[in-house]
């Protein structure tokens, strides 16, 4: 199986990597080319649990990518998906299946645009990656993935898709309910990706807290509105489980979240495909949604806040 990781930064790079050792051939595609040229001429150097490794994949920007691919995992970030799938029109043909493992809501209808729905696997993973640099990332703890075909489960390139995650070590799940772990998955980093950043700490620090209960509620409790507004399955309890499950070392505790990654390198987060979804549909079927509107508008200003600051430091 031709595999392409689209969007080869912190989660793109950790499974690119883990897919590199099966026999798979692996292609990077990113937008950075400093990480393009880095990963290129040295290997992405990787710090795992056991040390660090060089891992020897070509990359190369999505204008240049050449000849086509069974699978492309989809790694850009939300906003960005349109723009990515636009540039790899032409590697893209009608045996091409796109395995969507981003953050936030929406973005399946975003790839429905560019590809039928039998070529579309959507899926969330609980993995997580830093990118520290061009061409070096870290990728600690353990993790899963939760999958589903839109096209059908028993087709045979979805269950050689599962095989091939199974033998990297991902830790797949078939699921004939992907839209709940969407929407869980996206609970999950609507509180640790934006609280984190907000409060400038880590997992573990951010579950040290004596009312993170109350904050991890405020948010699950409107989700479980809006959820229930759009017809999904929403499990407030089990994605409070699954929060908190991510406090300990061994798990995610040491790690900052991507938006907190994005957000002191002076990048747009995904803040509205999380937390601001929420506050969007909320506002639209006028159903209160204080918490994330609120939480929302902190991440915009501090944002504002980073390009003003970038401004002064250009111009003193």
């Amino acid at each position: 199986m031709k595999i392409a990781i689209a969007g080869a930064g912190a989660m793109g790079g950790r499974f690119g990597t883990m897919l590199a050792q099966t026999d798979n051939p692996v292609t990077f595609i990113d937008l950075w080319a400093d990480h393009v040229q880095a990963i290129n001429q040295h290997g992405l150097l990787v710090h795992t649990d056991n040390g660090d490794q060089r891992v020897h994949v070509p990359a190369y920007l999505p204008q240049n990518v050449p000849g086509t691919f069974d699978l492309i995992v989809l790694f850009t970030k939300a906003m960005g998906i349109a723009d990515m799938l636009t540039a790899l029109k032409p590697v893209i043909t009608p045996q091409t299946h796109i395995l969507e493992l981003g953050n936030g809501i929406g973005n399946i209808e975003t790839i429905s645009r560019f590809v039928p729905k039998e070529q579309i696997i959507a899926g969330v993973t609980v993995w997580s990656a830093a990118l520290n640099g061009p061409g070096e990332i870290t990728m600690k703890g353990d993790g899963s993935v939760t999958l589903e075909a839109l096209g059908s489960n028993e087709a045979p390139f979805f269950k050689q898709v599962v095989q091939v995650l199974t033998d990297a070590g991902l830790k797949p799940t078939a699921s004939h309910d992907v839209l709940a772990a969407i929407w869980r998955k996206a609970a999950l980093n609507s509180v640790l990706n934006t609280y984190c950043t907000i409060l400038d700490c880590n997992i573990g620090e951010f579950g040290q807290l004596p009312d993170h209960d109350a904050m991890i509620d405020g948010v699950l409790g409107e989700f479980a509105a809006i959820a229930a507004n759009q017809h999904v399955h929403f499990d407030a309890a089990g994605a409070k489980q699954l929060i908190i499950a991510q406090f300990p070392d061994d798990k995610n505790g040491l790690h900052y979240p991507s938006m907190h990654q994005d957000m002191a390198k002076g990048r747009k987060t995904e803040i509205d495909f999380l937390n601001g979804y929420i506050a969007k549909v909320g506002a639209r079927e006028n159903i209160p949604t204080p918490v994330n509107a609120t939480l929302t508008a902190l991440i915009h200003g501090q944002e504002k806040l980073k390009t003003l600051h970038s401004r002064e430091a250009v111009t003193a």
